[in-house]
């Protein structure tokens, strides 16, 4: 690699600071993920670093000061999608900041009231179950489109997608039916922040009860151990070219034919 190539690759780093601690990070970098690297914390349920953050939950808000033209200008913005730049700073915990998050927070109560998730945050900014103002539902999903953009983005299937609109707004398969694309990977359970999405196994199925979907497995063929979906191994034939040979043998006997 030249000397030329290297320069260019190596991002530009900016210094700013975090509740007045200065820090260093790639210019660009998501501010909740630099707070976070440096041992600040910045509550959040939407954001994972393996997927393009928008900012949907809101819960990661902060305040940001900016300098332009020898003027300061402060605004309240997401930490998941705001860039790290030279010269911010950057508070996370102020009383205007904590209002917000438990405005936000309240909102989530009355959509999922029963997450343990939601409940343990809203018991850190004093938010009483009594107190949310909003009227309740029995939803489960904060529709914070993590497991729509999982299934997309990392796995490649695009099985889900937001149906509905105001409301009556839900991640589910497209027209709210059963998916039939959906190859049982359980990427979308992993991901989910509050725990909506259910997978049941068994010795020979397993079932992403939110999808509606159920798949046969794959079973070992040392072992007996059934360790993946047959859907997703003919997933990987069809994008990586991968033979169904290699899908016989579980992870785990892998190492011992080697």
């Amino acid at each position: 690699m030249s000397e030329a190539t290297a320069t260019a690759a190596k991002p530009e780093m900016v210094t700013f600071t975090i509740d007045g601690k200065t820090v260093t990070a790639p210019r660009g970098e998501s501010v909740l993920k630099v707070a976070g690297d440096n041992g600040i914390r910045i509550p959040h349920l939407c954001y994972h670093d393996a997927v393009e953050p928008y900012g949907a939950c809101r819960l990661c808000l902060v305040e940001v000061t900016s300098t332009s033209h020898g003027r300061k200008r402060t605004k309240i913005s997401t930490s998941c999608n705001h860039p790290a730049l030279d010269g911010i700073e950057v508070v996370t915990q102020s009383k205007r900041i904590r209002r917000n998050r438990r405005m936000v927070l309240e909102l989530l109560m009355g959509r999922v009231p029963n997450s343990p998730q939601l409940q343990a945050l809203a018991a850190e900014y004093g938010l009483a179950e009594e107190e949310v103002r909003f009227k309740k539902s029995e939803r489960e999903c904060i529709l914070c489109g993590l497991c729509v953009q999982v299934c997309r983005d990392l796995v490649g299937v695009d099985a889900l997608g937001f149906v509905g609109r105001g409301v009556n707004k839900e991640a589910r398969a497209p027209f709210g039916e059963p998916s039939k694309e959906c190859i049982g990977c359980g990427a979308c359970v992993i991901a989910c922040p509050v725990d909506c999405i259910k997978m049941e196994e068994s010795a020979t199925r397993r079932r992403i009860v939110r999808w509606d979907r159920e798949l046969p497995m794959k079973i070992c063929d040392e072992c007996g151990y059934p360790f993946m979906p047959t859907f997703q191994a003919l997933h990987y034939k069809k994008t990586k070219g991968m033979s169904l040979d290699d899908f016989k043998i579980c992870p785990d006997c892998r190492p011992a034919r080697q």
